[in-house]
């Protein structure tokens, strides 16, 4: 048998890797060493979803005074103190990756703050020089955030970056219709931005419930968020030089721009990152021939796995269109010892999901239990304002498999229709006509995350429409509708 460094080496410090390599040493006993090139707790702890939802909280604060005077306390709006705020976020992530360091050094696993490629199937070669051995690899490198192929996308900032703005813009151009970019539309406009998005597609947040999504961007444009759908940017520059003379679009290498213009987008595309939304204001051209300016731009425009030059394509291991490493369901790559988790496989990119799928990998390869994560029935949540959650399938997608029943009420919740605001949420069943089971639930409302973590206990366990009946209603809350649904709205 052959000697190795350690039985496993993870690359990637992100909330996957890092459960996948304390569990492997603190519950299988095995020798592990984890690398990470940045900082620990990944895109989620460090960049996404803690720091995000952080904002959220904050920017909810904005209308307080105005809900309170209704309420007949005497109240006067303030102002935002970015400065204030970003300290204390600052704060926070730091303890935060001290705890992720910790769980680390507890579990007895070492640490290399290097970064980290494959030079064969178990050896890996880090940043600083130094090469480890491993009988098993886990890659667990995340993803990142992209911007589009076209001139001065440099000026534009992508969401890494909101977090390390020394000040927030007056004005926001946000482009893309994902739940990234409605989320950081109506943190920004809580906070005090003047938000403008564009959306190329009909309706913004794509492959979720027509309905619900509906409902969303109807609130966020009553909110005062100057949304655009069909619309799309197809030129960018500093607003202080001339744009009279228009040179190669960002279309136009799509639609036959020769060789040498396309080399000029590539080029102006890829410049130094670091000037990001720095280069003071923004002159942007839409599809629509409106030109505007704004203080920043920020491409919400998608995510792409963290596979570059990290020597996987040279071990025979099979990479994706988007960049993705192709994993069995195992998370099995076309490599005997090495595996995949989380983000960079391209699977379901949430959080629970990567550390769900690095304690299977653990069952799997140290535990002589070959365990494939169940990526069926999964709850999530968007958070705008309102915020959606969602389990199961879209009435769309519902009634191409089957024939349906839903269950539908839309009404101005107390706290809010009180103090005389125009907000509404959205409950929603979808269910099969033929087994009665709940094949989805949607629900748009304020906490509308909290609600759906608990009803996708009920549908992932096969949960009927009479389950549901039979359940008594807690009396006054917005979430009794979904008990109390007696006659479907419309069938399909």
């Amino acid at each position: 048998m052959a000697d190795y460094d350690y039985d496993l080496f993870v690359i990637g410090g992100g909330s996957g890797g890092v459960r996948a390599a304390r569990v492997a040493a603190g519950e299988a006993g095995a020798k592990v060493a984890l690398a990470e090139e940045d900082r620990y707790g990944g895109t989620c702890v460090i960049r996404g979803c803690v720091p995000k939802k952080l904002m959220v909280f904050a920017s909810e604060f904005s209308d307080v005074a105005e809900v309170g005077n209704a309420y007949g306390w005497n109240m006067t709006s303030g102002t935002f103190d970015w400065q204030n705020f970003r300290s204390h976020l600052n704060n926070e992530l730091d303890r935060l990756e001290g705890v992720y360091r910790s769980l680390l050094k507890n579990s007895g696993v070492d640490t290399f703050d290097a970064r980290a490629k494959l030079k064969d199937k178990h050896t890996v070669e880090l940043s600083d020089g130094q090469t480890k051995t491993a009988k098993t690899i886990l890659v667990a490198t995340g993803g990142r955030p992209v911007r589009p192929d076209m001139p001065n996308a440099h000026l534009g900032i992508v969401s890494d970056d909101i977090f390390h703005l020394e000040t927030l813009p007056k004005s926001i151009l946000i482009i893309g219709g994902g739940y990234i970019a409605c989320e950081f539309a109506c943190i920004l406009h809580g906070l005090g931005v003047e938000v403008t998005q564009y959306y190329r597609g009909a309706q913004i947040l794509r492959g979720f419930d027509d309905e619900a999504r509906g409902l969303i961007a109807e609130a966020m444009r009553d909110r005062g968020i100057d949304l655009h759908t069909g619309t799309n940017i197809v030129q960018m520059g500093l607003a202080s030089d001339d744009h009279t003379e228009s040179g190669p679009t960002g279309s136009d290498a799509a639609m036959g721009a020769s060789v040498q213009q396309e080399n000029v987008m590539a080029n102006d595309g890829t410049a130094d990152e670091a000037s990001a939304g720095r280069g003071g204001p923004i002159w942007v051209k839409a599809t629509n021939g409106r030109e505007r300016v704004f203080d920043m731009v920020l491409f919400a425009t998608g995510r792409d796995p963290n596979t570059d030059d990290m020597g996987l394509e040279d071990l025979g291991i099979e990479i994706g269109r988007r960049g993705e490493i192709v994993v069995d369901e195992y998370s099995k790559t076309a490599a005997d010892s090495v595996y995949a988790i989380g983000d960079v496989t391209n699977r379901v990119n949430l959080t629970p999901v990567a550390i769900r799928e690095g304690m299977a990998f653990v069952e799997t390869a140290f535990k002589d239990n070959p365990t494939a994560v169940d990526h069926d029935l999964i709850p999530s949540a968007i958070f705008t304002q309102p915020e959606m959650g969602t389990v199961g399938l879209s009435e769309e997608d519902a009634r191409d498999r089957e024939e349906i029943e839903v269950f539908c009420t839309s009404f101005r919740p107390m706290k809010t229709a009180f103090a005389g605001k125009p907000d509404r949420v959205l409950m929603k069943l979808v269910v099969s006509k033929e087994t009665r089971k709940v094949l989805g639930c949607h629900i748009v409302a304020p906490d509308a995350g909290e609600m759906i973590q608990l009803a996708g206990v009920a549908i992932k366990m096969g949960a009927t429409k009479e389950d549901f009946d039979r359940t008594v209603a807690v009396h006054p809350t917005m979430s009794e509708e979904i008990v109390t649904m007696r006659t479907p709205m419309r069938t399909a």
